[in-house]
């Protein structure tokens, strides 16, 4: 599973969601779909209509993948901070049962308060 307390591995940016899609459309289950997608340096996310899928590529080669699934109906709690004038980083926190704190920050220009209504739709 993916440390989500060093938050050095989420600094992540938009992505375009046809370059996810190949390597995440096998794992969807019936009636979800992709909504969007935000990479970091290796490691990625991927926000569906039910859940988020942390990818953490591993190895070398990065061929090796951990792929942590996190499903909305989990969340207990969430809270996104925008970026400012000098802290340009906007961040998303999730609260899962049994897992605690999950932080994603986000580097540019992604709109978090979208993210946030996103979450909202599908925990409220």
């Amino acid at each position: 599973m993916i440390d989500f307390n060093n938050s050095s591995v989420f600094k992540l940016g938009p992505w375009d969601l046809a370059q996810v899609a190949p390597e995440i459309m096998p794992m969807l289950v019936t009636g979800e779909e992709l909504l969007a997608a935000f990479k970091g340096a290796r490691d990625y996310v991927v926000f569906t209509n039910k859940r988020l899928i942390a990818v953490n590529v591993q190895g070398m080669t990065g061929k090796k993948r951990d792929y942590t699934s996190l499903p909305y109906s989990k969340v207990q709690s969430f809270s996104v901070e925008t970026a400012g004038t000098f802290d340009l980083d906007a961040e998303l926190d999730l609260w899962f049962s049994s897992l605690g704190k999950v932080r994603l920050e986000f580097k540019g220009k992604v709109d978090v308060r979208a993210l946030s209504q996103l979450i909202a739709s599908y925990v409220l």
